[in-house]
C-alpha cells in the first residue's frame, strides 16, 4: 500500500509538471521568477510571490488579458503571491468618465486557499479597494471589527454597486486602510463598474478626489500544497 501511494503522488506531481510545461512552452512568455513581468499591450503582468513562506510559482502568458499561473504554495496561513495583469490609470475620479473592466477566469475548486480579486490602488497608494469575486478556502477580508468566532464584520451589507452585490469590509494592513468588496455569490466571469464602486466610497467620505493610481487583477493565493492552475482566460480595463 505504501509503494502505491507514493506511485500516485508521483504521477499528480508529474500531470502537475506536463501541465505547466505544455502552458508555458505554448506560451509567449513565462517565468519562475519571484519579481518577473512581462509589459504588454499598456499592461504588466507579474509573477509577484511577495510572502513569506511560498513554494515555487511559474506565469506564463499570451497577452495582458490570457495569462495563468501554476503554484505550488504550502499549506501555510499568510498570503503567498499575487500574481496579477495591471492597468496603470493615474487619473482623479473626477476626470473620469468610466472606468470598467471585464474578465473570465479557470481557477481550481478544492485543495487551495485563494482569493479572484481586483487590488485597486488610490490616493498616491494610500488606498486599497479590493473586489473579491471568488474565494475558497479559509480566506478572509481585512476588518476593523470582529465577532466572537472570529469572522470579519461587515461595515455595510448586500451593497449593489458597480454590477455586483457585495459586503464591505473596513481595515488597515499596516501601511494602507483597505475597502473589501466581497460578492455575496462567486463568480468566475463578469464586468465591474469600477468607477462606480470608487464614487460609491468616495461617497460614505472615506477618501476625497483621488487618484486613481492602478487596477490590478489575479489571484491572491496563500496556499496550493499539491500544485495547481490559475487561468485567466481574458481581462481587460477601459479608462475614459
Amino acid at each position: 500500500m505504501k509503494k502505491k501511494r507514493i506511485g500516485l503522488s508521483l504521477l499528480v506531481a508529474l500531470a502537475a509538471v506536463v501541465s505547466l510545461t505544455a502552458n508555458a512552452f505554448a506560451a509567449v512568455w513565462s517565468t519562475s521568477e519571484q519579481y518577473g513581468n512581462w509589459t504588454n499591450g499598456g499592461y504588466i503582468v507579474y509573477n509577484n510571490i511577495w510572502g513569506s513562506g511560498a513554494g515555487p510559482q511559474s506565469i506564463w502568458a499570451n497577452s495582458y488579458s490570457n495569462w495563468g499561473v501554476w503554484a505550488q504554495h504550502p499549506g501555510t496561513g499568510g498570503i503567498k503571491s499575487y500574481p496579477n495583469s495591471t492597468k496603470d490609470v493615474g487619473k482623479k475620479l473626477s476626470a473620469l468618465s468610466s472606468v470598467k473592466s471585464s474578465f473570465n477566469v479557470t481557477v481550481p475548486t478544492s485543495g487551495t486557499d485563494f482569493v479572484t480579486a481586483y487590488d485597486i490602488w488610490a490616493g498616491n497608494y494610500a488606498y486599497e479597494i479590493m473586489l473579491w469575486m471568488n474565494h475558497y478556502g479559509g480566506v478572509k477580508p481585512i476588518s476593523h471589527n470582529w465577532d466572537a468566532q472570529g469572522n470579519p464584520v461587515p461595515v455595510y451589507t448586500n451593497v449593489n454597486v458597480g454590477g455586483h452585490t457585495w459586503n464591505v469590509y473596513r481595515g488597515t494592513n499596516g501601511h494602507n486602510e483597505v475597502f473589501s468588496f466581497v460578492r455575496t455569490s462567486k463568480t468566475n466571469s463578469g464586468t465591474v463598474d469600477v468607477l462606480g464602486v470608487m464614487n460609491w466610497i468616495k461617497n460614505r467620505g472615506w477618501y476625497n478626489d483621488v487618484v486613481l493610481d492602478r487596477v490590478q487583477f489575479g489571484f491572491e493565493i496563500t496556499s496550493s500544497p499539491a500544485g495547481l492552475n490559475y487561468t485567466t482566460n481574458s481581462f481587460s480595463v477601459t479608462a475614459n
